[in-house]
């Protein structure tokens, strides 16, 4: 294999591609918090890939969207158009790759009439664990299948976790402060061609916010992170914070409130972002709601009340669902001077909403 490929070892890029019978851009990246089985066919017309495919058909029982899950690759709109794919969930999903982006990034298409159908499968991190010439199928199952019941133990995501932030008294003003408000709909932002807008689905977020306007509150906030969590995270990631976006307190309700994983960085008008915090203001007081970062692994995070789990933007997270109760925290990112550069720079991408 050539320097170029991609070999076992590596991180596999990430991207956004249209999905058939999905999304018109997925995130690649957000898949991570269960192995992959990627299929690199070209086209499904020819015998290889077809035999391919009926290997994947074969071991269905694997994709579950739990532990594993598989995408084709395709660049022959024939592929869809006669029904030579097509999408079965849980697990089993198709890329259309027809500019061959993708297939470039994975170093599939090596030039003029040379693609290179193959395998790639990858663990929850999104790294190579193998890579296999199109006609290895089986194999690729067996590296897959092997990989699924040798998981390692579990590992801790790269988080802190500070308690004592913020006094219970503190933590009991911010509830009031957002029961006496009500809240609004709270959404998410998303990149949509080329401006950073601000959408709203219920089935990836569900949260109601509520944004701190009094200043004599919010510099109560202020003044405890600057002397409880401003040490802790320059000690912990080498990092001294001196901008925050948002005062915000958020509530999660039982049978609805959840946050699908993504990440907090990922449009031009949240590049800037360097550190997210979450502040339990009721940790006792509500089951479910807990912090998870997919690619480490399913275990939970929670800080007790007043404290703070704080965590690289570029994590993939989740907020799972709250089960009982009322989940209540106050949600700042935090930057530095040269990300206040990277923001001002990127204010054009946002849109009307953003």
């Amino acid at each position: 294999m050539t320097a170029t490929r991609i070999l076992p070892g590596d991180h596999a890029p990430w991207f956004h591609a249209q999905a058939l019978s999905g999304s018109p851009r997925y995130a690649f990246d957000s898949v991570a918090g269960r192995h992959v089985l990627l299929l690199f066919m070209g086209s499904a017309r020819f015998a290889p890939t077809a035999a391919a495919l009926s290997v994947v058909v074969a071991h269905r029982a694997l994709f579950d969207d739990a532990k594993a899950c598989f995408f084709g690759i395709t660049v022959d709109p024939e592929d869809a158009e006669m029904g030579r794919i097509a999408q079965r969930l849980p697990g089993l999903r198709f890329f259309l790759d027809y500019d061959r982006s993708v297939s470039r990034l994975y170093h599939a298409e090596e030039g003029p009439e040379r693609y290179r159908p193959h395998w790639l499968v990858l663990d929850p991190a999104l790294r190579v664990l193998g890579a296999f010439p199109v006609d290895r199928g089986e194999e690729a199952i067996a590296c897959l299948r092997g990989a699924i019941e040798a998981a390692p133990p579990e590992p801790h995501a790269p988080v802190l976790v500070v308690p004592d932030v913020l006094e219970p008294e503190l933590c009991q003003r911010l509830v009031g402060y957002y029961r006496d408000r009500g809240g609004v709909e709270s959404g998410f932002m998303r990149e949509v061609d080329g401006q950073t807008v601000l959408v709203h689905d219920a089935t990836h977020k569900q949260r109601r916010d509520v944004e701190v306007d009094d200043a004599e509150l919010r510099n109560s906030v202020l003044a405890r992170l600057a002397r409880r969590l401003t040490p802790a995270v320059q000690r912990a990631f080498a990092f001294e914070p001196t901008r925050i976006e948002r005062h915000l307190i958020a509530c999660y309700s039982a049978g609805a409130g959840h946050f699908r994983p993504h990440r907090d960085n990922t449009t031009k008008g949240t590049a800037h972002r360097r550190f997210a915090v979450t502040l339990n203001l009721n940790a006792g007081e509500y089951d479910g709601g807990d912090l998870r970062f997919p690619e480490f692994g399913p275990r939970t995070y929670r800080a007790p009340t007043g404290g703070a789990v704080v965590f690289s933007c570029s994590l993939l997270h989740e907020a799972t669902p709250v089960t009982r109760g009322e989940r209540f925290a106050y949600l700042p990112f935090l930057y530095d001077e040269a990300a206040a550069e990277v923001r001002e720079a990127n204010l054009k991408y946002l849109g009307e909403n953003g």
